[in-house]
């Protein structure tokens, strides 16, 4: 009888340590993110050279993009853990946002691939959208494409009658507001959409800056780091779109391991999530040599 009346009193025990744990693991790499992030900002706003090219243009955006993902993933992670409970009206402008820079990540991607693949080609003729006084229009449109998604997944929600959105508290997450089958199904080809689309602008860029590579005898160099670049995009965006791997590691999980769902579910979020986004600065900003060069000097 003592075994059992102990027992409650372990389970509580134990799920406020796996609590602790999980927000000492995950605050400390966003802190350190985030201090990455603001040097790099930063230098940015510190020297116009950066803000005269459009290359830094496009990873300037891409880092404030990463960093207001990773805030509002971070806010649902804290408050999902910690069970707080509010309305509907408050939790869907965060799922918003939080699937509106997700999705234009992927699109940054094509974007700066796109860029390298236009100063390969058209060096002294380049197209007046790709000039840096006006690279600002081409990033509002991502940031316009990147919103539809989630508006039309918000907006085709199946309201329950017994639910008030501006007094019923849930938890915070997005099974709990769009668990409709229509909504999953909607999410998930628009999400293959997208990478898909994302997929083949990079390869295509990546296999004609190659074959460029080859013809030219001059300025080999800055081809070649062009042709790096563009690999690398390709490089985080299959980091992204690991996050669409959650159902089959949470089978292979479950099967293999005995975790707990919530344990789970923090390994996707971690691994899937959070570690694509926090290799962002150390990909790109560090191995800039200009920006690597001023990062030293701070």
């Amino acid at each position: 009888m003592q075994n059992l009346t102990d027992f409650p009193g372990n389970a509580t025990i134990h799920k406020t340590l796996s609590v602790i744990i999980k927000v000492c693991v995950v605050i400390p790499f966003f802190c350190v993110f985030l201090c990455c992030i603001v040097v790099m900002l930063n230098i940015f706003a510190s020297h116009r050279q950066f803000l005269d090219t459009s290359r830094y243009i496009l990873f300037a955006c891409m880092l404030i993009n990463d960093t207001l993902q990773l805030l509002s993933s971070v806010l649902l992670f804290l408050f999902i853990i910690s069970q707080v409970k509010f309305a509907i009206v408050y939790c869907v402008p965060l799922l918003f946002f939080s699937s509106a820079t997700f999705q234009n990540t992927p699109l940054i991607l094509a974007t700066m691939s796109l860029e390298r693949y236009v100063a390969i080609f058209y060096p002294l003729q380049r197209p007046a959208a790709w000039r840096s006084d006006r690279i600002w229009i081409i990033v509002l449109s991502l940031w316009l494409i990147s919103c539809i998604t989630p508006l039309i997944d918000h907006a085709i929600i199946e309201h329950d009658p017994a639910v008030n959105v501006f007094s019923t508290p849930v938890i915070c997450k997005t099974n709990s507001i769009n668990s409709s089958p229509i909504q999953k199904l909607f999410r998930a080809a628009m999400s293959f959409l997208f990478f898909a689309v994302v997929a083949v602008i990079i390869l295509f860029t990546y296999v004609r800056i190659l074959l460029e590579t080859r013809k030219l005898r001059q300025d080999r160099e800055s081809v070649s780091k062009a042709m790096h670049t563009v690999l690398l995009h390709g490089f985080q965006l299959l980091l992204c779109m690991l996050a669409f791997t959650s159902p089959i590691t949470e089978t292979l999980i479950v099967l293999h391991v005995n975790w707990l769902p919530g344990d789970v579910s923090f390994f996707n979020f971690f691994c899937f999530i959070l570690i694509p986004r926090f290799l962002s600065p150390l990909i790109y900003g560090f191995r800039d040599q200009i920006l690597r060069a001023y990062i030293a000097k701070m």
